[in-house]
C-alpha cells in the first residue's frame, strides 16, 4: 500500500488490533488519496495485512543484524515490562502480529465510525438512497450530499487518537500531525461517485438539491454525557434542539477537557459496539424557487393575507391564497412565503399596473418552467377568480427580490380617495388643495394598527394632490405620496394623530368612503410582453 509509510506501521497495527476498520485506519494515517478509500473493504483489509507483513519481515531482518540495543518496537509488541497500561483506563493493548489483528477486526463493527465506513459505503445502501430520491420525484441537474453523524463519534475518535499518541510516545516516534481525515470527508469521497453514477447527475457543492442521511447509534448515545459534567458551559438548552448533546457542543467540550480528565471517564481505545449505526432518515430537499409578478385586487372584501383573529377566520380567502394555491400545485412545494411592496387594507382596491409581489416556494419538486408554461399558469390564476388578476408572472432569483424592498420608503404611490364632508362645500372650497406641493405630515401610529405596530411618529410627504368636485358633500382626491403614508388617517385625522389632515385643511369633518391604489412606483419585476 503505497500511501502508507513505515512510520504508519505502529498506528495500523494498534488500530487493527483494537477493532478499527481499514478506512478509519487510513484516516488516522492522514491518507488523502480519495481513490484508496473507494477500494472494497476486503481488499483494504488484505492490503493492510500485506503492509504489516512486509514491514515485519524488514524489521526482523534489521533486528537479527543489530543485537544490542534491542528494538523498542519489538519490546513493546512482546509486552515490555513497565510499559504504560492504558487499557480500560486509557490502556493500549499489545498486538501479537498483523495477521491476528486483521482476523479479529474483520467481522467487527468499527469501534470508531460505528460502521459508517463499512456497511453504509456498500452498493446496497447507495441504491436504497437513490430509490428514496427517485421516488420523491424531484427535478434536479446536480446534487449536494450531506450527512449528520452521532455526536458520540467525536468522543470515540478522540479516544482512538489518544491511543495512537500514547503508542507513538511509547515507541519514541514523532507524530507529524495532530489531526486526521474527517469522517464526513472520507465518507463523501466514497459515496459521491456511487450516487452520481446511480442518479445520473454530478455531485456539486453549490447544488440547490440536497440529499441528506441522518445516522444514529442508540447503543452508544450516552457515551458523551460525561462531558456535561466536565464542561457544563458547553451544553446549553436550545429551543430548536431536542438534546443538548449536539455535535458542535460535544466538539467544543472535547477542545476544553484535559487529556487526563478524558481518560478517567472514557476507555482508550474505545470498545467495539455490537450493532451498526442506524440510517434514521434519508431526506431530499430542493432549494427554494422564487416567483414574482404584480397583482390587481378588484374586491373591497378581500384581505391581502389570511385574516384570522384569535384562531377564527374572518373572510374565506385572500390575495395570497388565490395566487399561491396554483403555484403550490404546479411547483409541488411543501410551503410558501408571500411578500409584497406594501399592502392594502381589506376594503381597498389595487388598480393600474398592480402591486409587486414575490412568493418563495419551499422545497419544490418541480423547478423548471418555460416562459409559455408560466404564461399558462398566470392565466389559470386569472381564470380562477374575478377578485384578482396577475401580470408579469416570472421566475426570479432570491437576490432580485431585494429590489422590491430596497428604498421602499423613498418610492411613491398614487391613490384615489372618495371623500365626504359634514359641511357643504363648493368647488372653490377645495381648489386650493391642487396647489399644495410636498406637504409634510406627522403621523402617529394609527389606532387601528396600534395592536400590531409600535407607537411612533412617522414623517411622511404628500407630493401632490388633485381634486374633482362631485357634489356639496363629496369630492374625489388623487394623491401622490411617499410610500408608507397612511391615507385614511390623512383624510379624517385619526382624532388628531395625523397633522395636518384634510379635515383640518378644510376646517370641517372629513371622512373617506372609498380608497383605491392607482400605482405603486416600483420598477420591478420586469414587464413581460403579452
Amino acid at each position: 500500500m503505497n500511501s502508507l509509510a513505515e512510520k504508519d506501521r505502529p498506528i495500523v497495527q494498534l488500530l487493527l488490533s483494537t477493532g478499527t476498520c481499514p478506512r478509519c485506519i487510513l484516516r488516522f494515517c492522514c491518507v488523502g488519496s480519495q481513490m484508496l478509500y473507494r477500494h472494497p473493504h476486503k481488499d483494504l483489509m488484505k492490503d493492510l495485512q500485506e503492509f504489516l507483513k512486509s514491514s515485519q519481515e524488514k524489521e526482523d531482518t534489521v533486528c537479527l543484524d543489530v543485537a544490542d540495543p534491542p528494538c523498542k518496537r519489538i519490546r513493546l509488541e512482546h509486552g515490555e515490562e513497565g510499559a504504560d497500561d492504558l487499557n480500560h483506563n486509557g490502556a493500549i493493548p499489545s498486538a501479537d502480529n498483523g495477521n491476528s489483528a486483521t482476523e479479529s477486526s474483520a467481522v467487527k463493527v468499527c469501534n470508531v465510525c460505528l460502521g459508517i465506513l463499512q456497511e453504509f459505503c456498500e452498493a446496497d445502501f447507495v441504491k436504497k438512497v437513490c430509490q428514496k430520491v427517485n421516488s420523491a420525484d424531484y427535478q434536479f441537474t446536480s446534487f449536494v450530499f450531506s450527512v449528520s453523524l452521532p455526536p458520540q463519534l467525536s468522543v470515540r475518535e478522540r479516544a482512538a487518537w489518544l491511543g495512537v499518541k500514547q503508542q507513538m510516545r511509547n515507541l519514541g516516534l514523532p507524530l507529524a500531525k495532530d489531526d486526521i481525515v474527517q469522517l464526513k470527508e472520507a465518507y463523501k469521497w466514497i459515496i459521491h461517485p456511487q450516487l452520481s453514477e446511480e442518479l445520473g447527475v454530478p455531485a456539486d457543492g453549490k447544488s440547490l438539491f440536497e440529499v441528506s442521511v441522518v445516522f444514529a447509534h442508540p447503543e452508544t448515545e450516552e457515551e458523551c454525557h460525561f462531558l456535561a459534567t466536565a464542561c457544563p458551559d458547553c451544553f446549553k438548552p436550545a429551543k430548536n434542539k431536542q438534546s443538548v448533546f449536539t455535535r458542535m457542543a460535544v466538539i467544543k467540550a472535547l477542545e476544553k477537557i484535559k487529556e487526563e480528565d478524558f481518560l478517567k471517564h472514557f476507555p482508550c481505545p474505545p470498545s467495539s459496539p455490537k450493532n451498526l449505526c442506524d440510517a434514521l432518515e434519508i431526506q431530499c430537499n430542493n432549494g427554494a424557487v422564487f416567483v414574482a409578478g404584480r397583482y390587481n385586487k378588484y374586491s373591497r372584501n378581500l384581505p391581502q393575507t389570511p385574516w384570522i383573529i384569535d384562531g377564527e377566520r374572518k373572510l374565506e380567502s385572500s390575495v395570497e391564497e388565490l395566487i399561491s394555491e396554483h403555484l403550490m400545485a404546479e411547483f409541488k412545494a411543501d410551503s410558501f412565503n408571500f411578500s409584497s411592496s406594501g399592502r392594502e387594507d381589506v376594503d381597498v382596491r389595487t388598480l393600474g399596473n398592480g402591486r409587486p409581489f414575490a412568493i418563495e416556494l419551499v422545497n419544490p419538486r418541480r423547478i423548471r418552467f418555460t416562459a409559455e408554461e408560466m404564461r399558462r399558469l398566470q392565466q389559470a390564476i386569472n381564470d380562477s377568480s374575478d377578485k384578482i388578476q396577475v401580470r408579469d408572472l416570472q421566475l426570479v432569483t432570491r437576490s432580485a427580490i431585494g429590489r422590491m424592498k430596497e428604498g421602499e420608503e423613498e418610492k411613491t404611490k398614487t391613490y384615489s380617495a372618495l371623500i365626504w364632508t359634514d359641511k357643504a362645500i363648493q368647488r372653490e372650497d377645495i381648489e386650493f388643495l391642487n396647489d399644495i406641493k410636498e406637504l409634510k405630515l406627522e403621523q402617529k401610529t394609527p389606532l387601528r394598527v396600534l395592536h400590531r405596530r409600535p407607537l411612533a411618529v412617522r414623517r411622511r410627504l404628500i407630493h401632490t394632490m388633485r381634486c374633482e368636485y362631485i357634489d356639496q358633500h363629496h369630492f374625489r382626491l388623487r394623491l401622490k405620496t411617499q410610500a408608507g403614508t397612511y391615507i385614511k388617517e390623512f383624510v379624517h385625522g385619526d382624532f388628531g394623530r395625523t397633522k395636518p389632515n384634510i379635515g383640518s385643511l378644510l376646517n370641517r369633518t372629513a371622512d373617506i368612503l372609498e380608497l383605491d391604489v392607482e400605482s405603486v412606483d416600483v420598477d420591478w419585476p420586469p414587464t413581460l410582453a403579452d
